[in-house]
């Protein structure tokens, strides 16, 4: 073989192993190993992609709201075991 032909084989090799090694750590990290994306339909990928992003945004403004709730209840709690015990024992008589 010539040296032309060793240094294309020694490309297509390394393309080849760069893919591999792609594949592998996007398994491990729980990616789907999907198909090229000039092979693949990029309509119902985009329209999939803002479903997801919508969804999450979502889900995220619901567990802000859940997280402030929580923490002004911990507010209170702290306040009520922090106080003394003739303060809070006033507070409820006084809400009687």
């Amino acid at each position: 073989m010539t040296d032309g032909k060793l240094f294309v084989l020694a490309i297509v090799a390394m393309v080849m192993c760069a893919g591999i090694v792609k594949a592998l750590i996007r398994a491990k990290h729980g990616q789907p190993i999907d198909k090229p994306s000039r092979l693949r339909g990029h309509g119902a990928s985009d329209i999939e992609a803002e479903r997801k992003i919508h969804l999450l945004s979502t889900e995220n403004e619901r567990l802000v709201g859940q997280v402030s709730r929580l923490e002004e209840r911990i507010a209170v709690l702290e306040r009520i075991a922090t106080d003394p015990a003739e303060r809070v024992a006033r507070e409820i008589d006084a809400l009687r």
